[in-house]
């Protein structure tokens, strides 16, 4: 399972600016599958927890608690980076996996999100870039200028 905490130690300056962009709006997209296999989003609120994981709640039997305890995979698009939220637009995905100890409550269901992807696309002089993390595998940045060819530089 690869925690908030390892993908952070994996790719730090990534982790630090899609951690800013989630903080930075209190709901963000949920992507989730429907039993039938068809695509539902949802709105959901992230929290980052001091044990270096992080987790979307739910309210209790709510249509993407269900549509997660049926099919763990997810894709979480944090809100929009709008000029005064900053620059940046930040997406995760992988699978989610329901907490039923003493952490969660009660009235309400929590989920331990495993990552397997991280991405941050942002535009600045006149290029747009692209940062991606996928477990297992290398954090890569992409540069497009202006009508240029694409350069592609290993991070780590």
């Amino acid at each position: 399972m690869t925690t908030w905490q390892t993908f952070a130690a994996a790719a730090p300056s990534l982790a630090e600016r899609i951690h800013e962009r989630f903080l930075s709006g209190e709901s963000h997209v949920l992507a989730t599958l429907r039993r039938d296999g068809s695509p539902r989003v949802s709105g959901s609120e992230v929290s980052f927890r001091d044990d270096g994981s992080l987790y979307i709640g739910s309210m209790l039997d709510a249509r993407k608690a269900r549509d997660l305890q049926h099919d763990g995979r997810f894709a979480l698009h944090a809100y929009p980076g709008i000029e005064e939220n900053g620059p940046g637009d930040a997406k995760l995905a992988g699978v989610a996996r329901e907490i039923t100890d003493s952490r969660a409550g009660s009235d309400s269901h929590l989920f331990e999100l495993d990552i397997h992807e991280a991405v941050y696309t942002w535009v600045a002089d006149n290029t747009l870039f692209v940062e991606s993390w996928h477990e297992g595998g290398a954090w890569v940045r992409f540069a497009r200028p202006d009508n240029g060819p694409v350069e592609r530089t290993v991070l780590g």
